[in-house]
């Protein structure tokens, strides 16, 4: 083993993560789940371009520099023409599938999309629903994602149904978080620290340190989570 060469991993290693972190700034913000095709595609060649040239010596580190930076720049490009053209926005990226229409399963969008039944059937119990009859429309999203829309008979009720007026609670701030209070988010609220004490008070708080978590919202509701550090869940999960 040539220790210089192993030493040598450090700072290629360290100038790699630099490099894929503009580059991922530059394709923007995506969830695993949110990826199509073509951005899986392009993740994978980048990370494979990343491991090569950290580990690999006899191949210059500049070409795989080049070649993260090139793939990055493919995937903010194609992601501006996208965003500008719907046609190339479907051939690139892809259209969503119908697969459940008006409660019948659409066997050839299934086998168009490489998807059997029981794939189907996981992904709808994934998305919380176990007996198909229940769903009125499925589509398979380009990113590969079902969405589900059940039947108007198997949806909850809401307020809106009910005819109630329901007071909207707008964001909730995180006014203390670990004891400790956010001052910001207490401003945006319009309250000061006088006011987030006496509330405390008036909850049987004295100072911050039992706190863990302290909650606004829009209708001045405060909810306090305290420190509890050797309480365990009741079931265990394996």
């Amino acid at each position: 083993m040539n220790l210089n060469e192993t030493l040598m991993v450090i700072p290629r290693s360290l100038f790699s993560i630099f490099i894929l972190y503009i580059v991922t700034k530059l394709i923007g913000k995506k969830q695993a789940s949110e990826l199509s095709l073509f951005d899986y595609v392009i993740g994978i060649s980048i990370g494979n371009f990343a491991a090569e040239m950290i580990i690999n010596m006899d191949t210059p580190y500049l070409y795989g520099c080049i070649a993260i930076i090139t793939f990055g720049l493919i995937s903010y490009i194609v992601s501006i023409i996208t965003m500008k053209s719907i046609k190339l926005r479907r051939i690139i990226i892809g259209t969503p599938t119908i697969v459940i229409e008006n409660g019948k399963i659409l066997e050839k969008s299934l086998r168009k999309l490489k998807m059997d039944i029981n794939d189907l059937l996981e992904q709808t119990r994934i998305g919380g629903v176990f007996d198909v009859s229940e769903v009125d429309y499925a589509i398979v999203e380009a990113n590969g994602k079902l969405t589900i829309m059940k039947k108007s008979k198997y949806n909850p009720l809401t307020p809106n149904d009910m005819n109630l007026k329901v007071e909207n609670k707008g964001l909730v701030a995180n006014v203390i978080i670990d004891s400790e209070i956010m001052h910001n988010n207490l401003k945006n609220m319009n309250k000061k620290e006088d006011w987030l004490y006496k509330e405390l008070k008036i909850k049987g708080y004295r100072n911050l340190d039992k706190i863990l978590l302290a909650t606004l919202d829009n209708n001045n509701k405060l909810i306090v989570y305290e420190k509890n550090k050797n309480l365990e869940p009741n079931k265990v999960l394996e």
